[in-house]
């Protein structure tokens, strides 16, 4: 299958058809997830490098379970454990890699930007597992499987991302990937966790009131109040950005009927969910994203890898 794409890096580089692609392979990856043998031979031979220096759950270790069922060899690095710590630049740490003929690199970084250094000085290619407050183009990607998987089509679908807006490497992805398939997007939460532009992200609607906004939503999307990035006092206490912005069971008499709840993890309860909102059967289909994280970054891999054969072979 030919993809003219070598990183992935910023989302807003790709097309719909680009995305569409992406999503249906990813689709076709699930049959490979649900085998009792879950594992192909389609990157036999390729070297994946997962450069990590940051904390990780989800992301990191869906990378690596992608990596293994694609049948890749893999390296996985980051943090203390490098020459970083003793005085050694991003980039010579790349040319390290490189020295070992590998074939893509996974980075990780809590600077933005970083992914698009190491893609400068490596021949690899680079997929971009978060970079600071920037982006994080395979966790939107994972959110459009999940939602369409439910909602069938983006056209006209109405989407609010809910919380802290200014901190969120999600959004930068997240917002340019909805309007590119077509979907409408709002942003929502207290006005000391927006973005000093919030209108720059493109968005449709910027709203402060999750009451008067929740009647019009198909997916409502909560994000973690990142409170490991935040500066100051934006809300006066937990407890009050949860009674202004958390999604609870009295709120759910707001939403559509068929109205679904997504979170990039990890989440908080009691801050932007209850435990029933978390867990609603028919709503939430946070476990079902990180699940479609699996589809999505075997998806990515081997379109940008140019895998062999149609990638589903045992």
């Amino acid at each position: 299958m030919a993809f003219h794409h070598k990183h992935l890096i910023d989302i807003t580089e790709y097309s719909d058809t680009d995305l569409m692609t992406i999503l249906d392979t990813a689709r076709a990856f699930s049959q490979v997830n649900e085998r009792a043998i879950k594992k192909v031979p389609t990157l036999r031979g390729k070297t994946i490098v997962n450069m990590f220096n940051e904390p990780s759950t989800r992301t990191r270790s869906s990378f690596e379970l992608a990596e293994k069922r694609l049948s890749a060899d893999t390296m996985n690095f980051g943090g203390s454990s490098t020459s970083t710590v003793k005085g050694e630049s991003l980039i010579d740490t790349v040319k390290t890699l490189d020295a070992y003929k590998i074939d893509c690199i996974v980075v990780r970084d809590k600077h933005a930007g970083a992914p698009h250094i190491v893609s400068q000085a490596s021949p690899a290619s680079v997929i971009d597992a978060g970079d600071g407050k920037h982006q994080h183009p395979t966790q939107a990607l994972l959110d459009l499987y999940s939602i369409r998987e439910h909602k069938k089509s983006f056209e006209g679908l109405r989407v609010g991302i809910v919380g802290d807006i200014g901190h969120s490497r999600v959004c930068g992805s997240l917002v340019p990937a909805l309007k590119i398939m077509g979907a409408e997007v709002v942003l929502v939460g207290p006005g000391t966790l927006m973005p000093a532009c919030p209108e720059a992200l493109g968005a449709d609607q910027i709203a402060y009131d999750l009451d008067a906004i929740l009647p019009d939503l198909d997916v409502v999307y909560m994000l973690r109040v990142q409170l490991e990035r935040i500066e100051g006092a934006p809300f006066p206490s937990v407890r009050e950005y949860h009674r202004l912005f958390g999604l609870t069971k009295n709120r759910e008499r707001l939403m559509r009927p068929d109205a679904i709840i997504c979170h990039p993890g990890p989440i908080n309860r009691g801050v932007e969910f209850d435990s029933y909102m978390a867990d609603h059967p028919d709503r939430s289909v946070i476990l079902e994203q990180v699940y479609a994280g699996i589809c999505v970054r075997m998806a990515a891999l081997y379109l940008l890898l140019g895998g062999a054969d149609n990638g589903l072979s045992a």
